[in-house]
């Protein structure tokens, strides 16, 4: 399973969950944030799995990812201005038990 097919991703996303910092530098892209920024990657939950998942959950296990080094593989640009893409995003793998 990926991130893509249990929730929603996109720009603009004022209604998501909590955001990922899309441009930046290479240390920053994909630093999760609770405030709305419209350029920042939106993260919804879908709502088919709104009862399978917390947000809060999720919102934390960026937070772990970020933390980790796992978005700067994804990161694109030259120089100090990165960004990363949607797409790549979403064929995160998650896993739940």
């Amino acid at each position: 399973m990926e991130i893509g097919d249990v929730c929603i991703l996109k720009t603009n996303l004022a209604e998501a969950d909590f955001w990922l910092q899309r441009k930046g530098s290479i240390d920053t892209v994909g630093k999760p944030t609770k405030v709305f920024y419209e350029e920042n990657i939106g993260v919804k939950i879908r709502d088919e799995y709104q009862d399978k998942i917390d947000p809060n959950y999720l919102y934390y296990y960026f937070v772990y990812l970020y933390q980790k080094g796992a978005f700067k593989p994804f990161s694109r640009g030259s120089l100090n201005l990165q960004n990363i893409r949607v797409s790549e995003i979403k064929s995160i793998p998650i896993k739940f038990q």
